[in-house]
């Protein structure tokens, strides 16, 4: 419950500050990804795009190239994991075949012989 008030407090005005941020930055620029075009090239008039959508892919694929880098870090955590869960799942299948079978007697503490 916490979570979702904090979340609450926290996304909403995050959002509010995107759309503020979106409806602040609507002039329009021209993306280039030629760093040799020459500057008269640059301010000839052509196709736009808000400054805002230009900001927003590019957090988009910052957001995304993290994740893959995480994805890619968490790798032999998650390799781990696996092996640890089919360990326990072998231990816990020994532990049923080893409680099914017919046991020894166990030896008390008044059968034990010191040599």
């Amino acid at each position: 419950m916490i979570r979702r008030i904090v979340g609450w407090f926290v996304l909403v005005p995050l959002c509010a500050v995107l759309i503020v941020f979106a409806l602040a930055n609507r002039q329009l620029v021209v993306v280039n990804f030629n760093p040799f075009a020459p500057v008269e090239a640059l301010s000839s008039p052509g196709v736009g795009v808000p400054l805002f959508l230009v900001l927003f892919a590019v957090l988009l694929v910052g957001v995304l190239l993290g994740g893959v880098a995480t994805w890619f870090a968490q790798g032999p955590h998650r390799r781990d994991e696996r092996h640890f869960k089919r360990e326990t799942e072998r231990l816990h299948r020994e532990l049923e075949v080893a409680r099914r079978s017919p046991e020894p007697p166990a030896l008390g503490a008044e059968d034990f012989v010191p040599n």
